[in-house]
């Protein structure tokens, strides 16, 4: 898969991550079927064109931990109703975007 198509790939995830759900990278990498490629999935969110209004301020790390130097992500999670622990990270049992399973495609339509 070239950069494009996983970047690609990458933003129609994001899109999807529900008002006041979180994602983390590995999850989205994990999505993908690529689960070593966390860094890469934070590369195409810095990446993103701001014309794609991608709700990026979703993501965040492992430990539930914001992008350091954005502190409007705090806010416009705290907006959506997402609850933080007392460390100031993301309550990831409480917000996480537990992702329903696609259905398989029917192969006759």
């Amino acid at each position: 898969m070239n950069r494009e198509e996983f970047y690609g790939r990458v933003y129609r995830i994001v899109a999807s991550i529900p008002y006041g759900k979180v994602a983390t990278y590995g999850q989205i990498a994990w999505m993908l079927e690529l689960p070593r490629n966390a860094r890469q999935v934070g590369h195409a969110l810095y990446s993103a064109p701001a014309y794609l209004h991608l709700p990026c301020h979703r993501v965040v790390n492992s430990s539930g931990r914001m992008v350091p130097g954005w502190p409007e992500q705090r806010e416009l999670l705290r907006a959506e109703g997402v609850c933080f622990k007392e460390n100031g990270n993301v309550d990831l049992k409480q917000n996480i975007w537990n992702q329903e399973p696609q259905a398989p495609s029917n192969p006759l339509e």
